[in-house]
């Protein structure tokens, strides 16, 4: 079986929404004062949520065309990649050459999960 090109493109924006859903949940969290009301009517702490039912809704989609987890999951581990890029540019949190090298080893490990020898 092949996964089908529209279940990788579904997997690919669900990293990027899942990415967003993380920057929205850290904003947020610095908005909560503690208490339960703080955390349930904060608009940022329900926008990661709906980012994160936005992802599961990409991953039922990916899996009724046709995609192998096997390859689809490793394209959501993208999701650390562009974490790393955002928290860079928003927090100026460094990415240090160790960092760098770990993005690598996940592109590589996603290009190897998904290769299918013949």
């Amino acid at each position: 079986m092949k996964t089908p090109a529209f279940s990788m493109f579904c997997i690919f924006i669900a990293s990027l929404l899942g990415a967003v859903g993380q920057f929205l949940y850290k904003s947020g969290a610095g908005l909560a004062t503690g208490g339960l009301a703080s955390h349930l009517m904060n608009p940022r702490l329900l926008g990661g949520m709906v980012c994160y039912v936005g992802v599961m809704v990409l991953f039922i989609t990916a899996f009724k065309r046709g995609g192998e987890l096997s390859v689809l999951y490793p394209i959501y581990a993208s999701t650390f990649i562009f974490a790393a890029f955002g928290a860079w540019m928003l927090y100026k949190e460094p990415i240090s050459t160790v960092n760098v090298a770990g993005m690598g080893l996940l592109v590589a490990g996603m290009f190897l999960m998904g290769w299918k020898p013949s």
